[in-house]
């Protein structure tokens, strides 16, 4: 994408998960990869779904400013980090949805093999334990979990999801949520019936199909 198409896949991402209460106030960050060397993310302290294309900034690898006119994301370095783990990763989503939050906050992953569709599209999503925002201790809770998964909770803080492009991103960002809301409701029902490990393991064959297939045509585009 060019400058102005990877300013305004942000911007329209960013006013998603606002409108749909996946962050509040100044919450949250959203980044993408626009060359092997540098990264477009949101700026720190405004309303991510008040920005303007301006508003973004750009920065190098190391997280080091290379252009714009705000100050940058204190979460950088987490961005950063899946970036480096990553190669095969162009965008990354930093929200604090409520539900998958809480269970965050209660020190819970979202690891049951409850939903076939959440496995197919993410797997289990775990929790990393608690790391202050905007240090690299985050970073390090992170790096053991971002090789092997598209999404993560992080203890008493919120949620990053990440994919090859933002669209998959933010949609793994959404999915998180829903899980966390039937879990939510499974835990209220108190009678979960978890999938056995015959039927985990054909959906992960089909998953690592489908990612190799996204995969391939992403090599072809």
């Amino acid at each position: 994408m060019s400058d102005h198409e990877s300013r305004m896949e942000i911007l329209r991402y960013c006013k998603m998960l606002h409108e749909h209460s996946l962050i509040a106030a100044t919450d949250g960050n959203v980044s993408v990869r626009i060359s092997q060397n540098s990264v477009m993310i949101t700026p720190t302290c405004l309303c991510k779904g008040m920005l303007s294309a301006e508003d973004l900034v750009v920065v190098d690898m190391q997280g080091h400013k290379l252009l714009g006119f705000r100050d940058v994301s204190s979460e950088v370095d987490m961005h950063m980090t899946v970036y480096r783990l990553r190669p095969d990763v162009n965008a990354v989503v930093h929200a604090h949805p409520p539900t998958a939050t809480g269970f965050a906050a209660c020190g819970l992953a979202l690891d049951q093999a409850l939903i076939s569709e959440v496995l197919l599209s993410l797997g289990a999503v775990p929790l990393a334990h608690y790391a202050t925002p905007g240090t690299s201790e985050l970073s390090e809770s992170l790096e053991p979990l971002i090789p092997h998964h598209d999404a993560v909770l992080m203890a008493n803080h919120g949620v990053v999801t990440y994919g090859g492009n933002i669209e998959q991103a933010y949609m793994n960002m959404e999915t998180v949520e829903h899980f966390a809301k039937i879990a939510l409701v499974v835990k209220q029902l108190g009678c979960a019936s978890p999938l056995r490990g015959e039927q985990i393991s054909k959906l992960d064959e089909m998953r690592h199909r489908i990612h190799s297939y996204k995969s391939e045509q992403r090599s072809r585009a």
